[in-house]
C-alpha cells in the first residue's frame, strides 16, 4: 500500500511539474540595445521613418535617423518594421479573475458598499495565464480596478512582466473607483414570470438618493481629514485623502447623459479629478466634458448603442466626435472572452470611423498614460522615458497584419510564449501537424 502511495505522488509530481509554463519574466537590463532603422510611431501624433531608438539602463537615451550604436550595445534591426509604445489597458481586471464563469478564480468584488480602503494591488496574481497573452498583442501595461459596490477601492497601474505584485506595480493607489447609481429604468423583464415583481419604485428619486449618500461620505471624509489628531484611524477615509491632495483620481463608472451630469456636479462640488469609465453618451456632452477637463475611458466600442434607435455603429464613432471636441479619451477593452487582447483592434476600428490612425494609438499609448498619471514615464517613444517598446512586423491596428516580433519593459525584451502557444504547440506534435 505504500508503495503504491508513493508512485501515487511520484505521478502527480512529474505531472505537476510538466504543467508548469517555462514562462520567466526578464532580468534586469545589462546592455543597451539598439533598435536600428525603423518606422517609430511616437504615440503623440508623429511618425518618424528611417529612425533609431537607443535604450541604456531600462530608459530611451537616444532617437534619430543619424544615430549610431553605443559601445556595447545589442542591435536590433527593425527596417521594414513598426516600432510603437507599450500599449496600455486603462480598466481591467486582470489578474483578479482567472475564469469569469469560475467563482473560485475571482478575486475582484468585496462585500460592503463603501470600500474605498480596497486595494487591487494586493490581490494581483502575476501567475494568471491571460497575462502572457496580452503581451502578445503589444499590451505592457494595465490598470487593475476592483469591483462591486458603490466605492470599489483603489486601483494601481502594473507593467506585465514580474514575479510578485510588488514587482509589477508602476503607479500605486492611484484611483478610486466610484460606481454611479443607476439614473434610468431597468425594468427586470423576468420579474413577473419568477413572481419576484414588487411595488414599483422610481428609478430616479432612489438613484438620487444614493448619490446624496455618496456625496455625504466624501463630506464626512473631508472633515475628517481637515482635522490633525483622530482618537482612531478611519482607514476609508485616509485611503481616499489623495482625492483632496490631487494625487489620486476619482474614475467614475457611468454610461447615460444624467448619469454623466451627476459625475459633473461631483467635481464641481469636491473639486476632485474625474475621469469617466464607460461613458457610451459622452458624445452628447462632449464640450461639458471638456470645459471641465473630464477625461473618458471608453469600455467597450465592440457594442451596441445604449438607445434601440441609435445607430448601431454608433460607438465606433465615439472616439472621432471626442476627438474634435478635444475631450482627453481612452480606448480600453473589457470584453469578458477577450479579456484586453483586441485592444489593439478597437482602436483600430475607431480608426476606420474617424479617427487617424496615429490618433486612434494615442487612444491607447500616451492618452491612457496622461489619465492614469504616469505620462512621465511611458505612453510614447521619448528620451529619458522607461524603453516599453513593441515592435510589429505589421500595422499594430490591423488584425490581419500585426505580428508582434519583439516586446520590450523597462528595457527587458520579454517572453512572447504564453500557455495558449504552448497548447497549440503540444497538439500539433501530438497529432503531427506541420
Amino acid at each position: 500500500m505504500k508503495k503504491i502511495f508513493l508512485n501515487v505522488l511520484v505521478l502527480l509530481a512529474v505531472i505537476t511539474t510538466d504543467a508548469q509554463e517555462t514562462v520567466y519574466p526578464a532580468k534586469a537590463q545589462t546592455s543597451a540595445i539598439f533598435i536600428s532603422n525603423g518606422t517609430v510611431h511616437v504615440g503623440n501624433g508623429q511618425v518618424l521613418n528611417n529612425t533609431s531608438v537607443e535604450i541604456r539602463d531600462g530608459k530611451i537615451t537616444a532617437i534619430g535617423n543619424n544615430i549610431t550604436a553605443s559601445a556595447g550595445a545589442t542591435t536590433v534591426e527593425a527596417k521594414g518594421r513598426h516600432v510603437y509604445p507599450g500599449l496600455i489597458l486603462s480598466n481591467s481586471n486582470l489578474g483578479l479573475v482567472e475564469v469569469n464563469s469560475v467563482r473560485a478564480t475571482a478575486d475582484a468584488v468585496e462585500i460592503g458598499e463603501f470600500n474605498s480602503s480596497v486595494r487591487s494591488l494586493v490581490a494581483y496574481n502575476t501567475d494568471s495565464k491571460v497575462i502572457n497573452t496580452l503581451k502578445s498583442n503589444g499590451i505592457t501595461h494595465a490598470n487593475i480596478v476592483p469591483e462591486g459596490a458603490t466605492i470599489s477601492g483603489t486601483s494601481s497601474v502594473v507593467q506585465l512582466d514580474a514575479w510578485n505584485w510588488e514587482d509589477a506595480a508602476y503607479a500605486t493607489d492611484n484611483g478610486v473607483h466610484l460606481n454611479m447609481p443607476a439614473l434610468f429604468n431597468r425594468p427586470n423583464r423576468f420579474a413577473a414570470f419568477l413572481g419576484t415583481q414588487g411595488p414599483q419604485v422610481d428609478p430616479i428619486k432612489r438613484g438620487l438618493e444614493q448619490i446624496e449618500e455618496i456625496k455625504n461620505f466624501f463630506r464626512e471624509a473631508n472633515t475628517y481629514l481637515t482635522q490633525t489628531q483622530h482618537s482612531n484611524v478611519n482607514l476609508k477615509f485616509e485611503s481616499i485623502k489623495g482625492l483632496y491632495n490631487k494625487k489620486q483620481k476619482l474614475f467614475i463608472h457611468c454610461d447615460v447623459v444624467r448619469e454623466i451630469l451627476a459625475a459633473i456636479d461631483f467635481k464641481n462640488e469636491f473639486g476632485f479629478d474625474v475621469v469617466l469609465v464607460g461613458a457610451g453618451e459622452s458624445y452628447q456632452v462632449a464640450d461639458l466634458l471638456k470645459k471641465n477637463n473630464i477625461a473618458v475611458i471608453l469600455s467597450q466600442m465592440h457594442a451596441l448603442p445604449t438607445l434601440a434607435d441609435d445607430a448601431v455603429d454608433l460607438p465606433y464613432q465615439v472616439p472621432a466626435m471626442l476627438q474634435k471636441a478635444g475631450v482627453l479619451f481612452a480606448i480600453n477593452d473589457e470584453d469578458g472572452q477577450h479579456r484586453g487582447k483586441n485592444l489593439p483592434f478597437n482602436a483600430g476600428t475607431a480608426a476606420a470611423y474617424g479617427l487617424s490612425k496615429e490618433e486612434a494609438l494615442s487612444a491607447i499609448t500616451l492618452n491612457p498614460a496622461k489619465i492614469l498619471g504616469i505620462a512621465d514615464r511611458t505612453g510614447s517613444i521619448e528620451v529619458g522615458k522607461d524603453g516599453n517598446i513593441v515592435i510589429s512586423e505589421g500595422d499594430i491596428l490591423d488584425m490581419r497584419s500585426s505580428n508582434i516580433s519583439m516586446v520590450m519593459i523597462q528595457g527587458r525584451i520579454v517572453s512572447l510564449t504564453d500557455k495558449h502557444k504552448q497548447l497549440y504547440e503540444r497538439y500539433k506534435y501530438k497529432y503531427d501537424i506541420k
